[in-house]
């Protein structure tokens, strides 16, 4: 063998070697990742269960194949979820790019006209710097009434528009020296809107009347709340897997904005580098809303219950958005309305009727309400339930709250647990309507003894457990009235004050709702006129009697007294810290000061609200166990109350209210 064939067999036993030991080495490696891996453990277990399965089909098959169909199932919800997730996001930002595009164009537009607009300007004199001034945003204060004269002849070209009346002083307008070419006469638009609206305004304000709108020949005299400007005719999703999906979209919209927001922050273009900043941003907060008002039901009323809170325990980013869930929901199409009242009332339900309008008045988280007249003359208020909300609380509220618990929102001692467990029962209240129109004719009864109040008739007939009529009442919801006079605003918080009262320690019976649209006051009568009675309930005597105890050591300054009947009562263990126990009091305290204070006392110059806020965070990190479950309702009813004061800004004496009810109408 030559030397260079040596060679060359050299190297190649050289590289065997080395592939060998590669090898070798790769093998060891692999040995060393498999017996480190998670999946190897993973694959264990699964073949653990598969033979466990296969043992306990032997010997209960059907059992099992029950469980394998109902895995398969919710395999394939989840998976439609996700899908349905991630098209709805897509199609959100191709809508948001084709807005953009539109809103660049309109802007486009728009400069081409106040370029025009500044060609022609120096026809116009002295005012030739205001005329690139878009109509739509134009601050009339800013200028005379002649130079707005000018704007809106010259806008109309061959009109000359005068803003004057008899009482205004003429000043006739110089002649232009510069010949114009003939253009064709513009259709009226919103500038002669605009001119014939200043018309009218300027003779109000010299002296004269604008002509009143022609009442419709027989229209009511009954006014009702309008529906928020901000509402929308959209569909309710009734079926559980379309509201899972509502919730599916709203999940992978909420990753992939937080996940914009802490890129942005990295990169410096103004997102956010914490977590939680980047989770309540704004464009999330828009995606939380516009769910929650899309599906409505226990999710958006969990929602408004929220927006209450103190800021201490929901983020203020978070109880804004809620905020703006609470004062807005959309409402169902025509056809779904027809769909739930023919399967409630019959196909023939239109012929118990003389008049039904299809859009509603109001809507809320479980359903909306319509104005109607029955065949006899009688107005009423028909409330329609969404469908699918009564058999979706339990999976509406574990989807929004697993989500907010998920992204931390709620700190420790909040005990979101049992919140829930409460508002999934009081929410299996407010779906019944059948229980509430059994409520709202208890308390009908209950509270007749007091004129200053009206609670509405039920039309049996029209009511079942999803639809409830009941006559129509004449008001406005009581935060309408922050303008009326000092004397109907005294007049409205005090009788707010003392139905409180009376509910709780004369009846005991309230109605735990704090929303302020469930009281209308009817300026004329005086009245206030109570309506939505799906969150009523009784408490038990023993219980109100403790408390009542509690209110009257508040008063008394009693602070051992308010400390011992806690802890008989369930607000304390007994074994929380000194710190705690001092908070605890503090805030039981302050509450207590409207009963202590002999006089007028001012709940519009109050600073109740900034002392409890200080306290929240103490009692929330040292807490030790729930509060007693009547709390929930009894202080979100006292919180929305108060609140309502201080909004109404009035004073007012409440001992008088204190020895009359609290001391003098409870029976033991």
């Amino acid at each position: 063998m030559s030397r260079s064939a040596q060679d060359i067999a050299a190297i190649m036993r050289g590289l065997r070697l080395v592939a060998l030991a590669c090898g070798q080495e790769n093998i060891s490696r692999g040995r060393h990742l498999w017996s480190n891996s998670s999946i190897r453990e993973l694959i264990s277990a699964n073949a653990t269960q598969a033979v466990e399965s296969l043992r306990k089909s032997g010997q209960q098959p059907g059992e099992e194949l029950k469980q394998l169909q109902q895995a398969l199932q919710e395999t394939g919800e989840r998976g439609y979820v996700v899908v349905k997730g991630l098209t709805s996001l897509f199609e959100a930002k191709v809508k948001d790019s084709q807005q953009e595009e539109e809103q660049q164009k309109q802007a486009e537009e728009r400069g081409q006209e106040q370029l025009q607009l500044q060609k022609l300007s120096p026809q116009f004199g002295g005012t030739s710097q205001r005329l690139d001034i878009d109509a739509a945003n134009l601050d009339i204060s800013s200028i005379t009434l002649k130079e707005f004269e000018e704007i809106l002849s010259k806008r109309n070209r061959n009109r000359n528009i005068s803003l004057r009346t008899p009482a205004t002083k003429t000043i006739p307008m110089e002649k232009e020296k510069t010949p114009k070419k003939p253009v064709d006469s513009p259709p009226p638009g919103i500038i002669s809107k605009d001119a014939q609206y200043v018309d009218n305004v300027m003779k109000m304000v010299a002296g004269g009347k604008s002509q009143p709108e022609p009442v419709p020949e027989g229209a009511s005299n009954i006014a009702v709340p309008e529906l928020s400007q901000v509402a929308k005719q959209r569909k309710v999703p009734a079926s559980r897997l379309g509201r899972m999906a509502s919730f599916g979209g709203l999940f992978a919209g909420l990753g992939i904005g937080t996940l914009n927001e802490l890129t942005k922050g990295a990169l410096g273009l103004g997102g956010s580098t914490s977590m939680r900043e980047a989770l309540l941003s704004p464009a999330n907060a828009e995606r939380i809303v516009d769910t929650l008002c899309k599906v409505r039901g226990a999710a958006l009323k969990i929602g408004q219950i929220l927006s209450i809170q103190d800021t201490s325990v929901v983020s203020p980013q978070l109880a804004k958005a809620f905020e703006r869930v609470r004062q807005a929901a959309d409402y169902m199409p025509d056809w779904q309305v027809e769909r739930v009242m023919n399967t409630q009332l019959g196909s023939d339900w239109r012929k118990k009727l003389q008049k039904f309008e299809d859009k509603p008045f109001a809507a809320a988280s479980i359903g909306q309400v319509h104005r109607a007249t029955l065949l006899d003359g009688m107005e009423v208020a028909v409330k329609i339930q969404y469908p699918g909300v009564a058999q979706s609380i339990e999976s509406d509220i574990d989807n929004l709250v697993g989500m907010l618990k998920v992204w931390d929102v709620f700190p420790e001692g909040f005990f979101i647990d049992n919140v829930v467990r409460v508002a999934k029962r009081e929410l299996q209240w407010e779906v019944d309507y059948s229980r509430e129109a059994e409520y709202t004719e208890k308390f009908r009864q209950m509270i007749s003894p007091y004129p200053e109040y009206y609670v509405p008739r039920v039309i049996r007939d029209l009511t079942t457990s999803s639809v409830l009529t009941t006559e129509l009442v004449p008001g406005v919801p009581l935060d309408k009235c922050f303008d009326l006079s000092y004397d109907h605003r005294a007049h409205i918080a005090s009788s707010v004050l003392k139905l409180c009262l009376r509910e709780l320690f004369e009846i005991e019976c309230m109605q735990t709702d704090p929303n302020w649209s469930n009281f209308l006051y009817d300026a004329p009568s005086r009245r206030l006129m109570l309506i939505d009675f799906g969150s009523t309930r009784f408490y038990r005597h023993e219980f109100i009697r403790n408390y009542r105890q509690v209110i009257m050591s508040a008063a008394q300054d009693n602070r051992q007294g308010v400390l011992d009947m806690s802890r008989q009562m369930g607000f304390l263990t007994g074994y929380e810290t000194k710190q705690m126990e001092q908070a605890h009091v503090d805030a039981v305290m302050i509450l207590g000061e409207i009963f202590r204070y002999d006089g007028e006392f001012d709940f519009g110059k109050q600073n109740t609200t900034e002392r409890l806020a200080a306290l929240v965070p103490t009692m929330v990190a040292h807490r030790l166990c729930p509060p007693p479950e009547e709390i929930y309702s009894i202080h979100r009813k006292l919180s929305g109350i108060f609140l309502l004061c201080a909004r109404l800004n009035v004073r007012m004496n409440c001992v008088p209210f204190y020895k009359d009810i609290v001391l003098g109408k409870f029976k033991d």
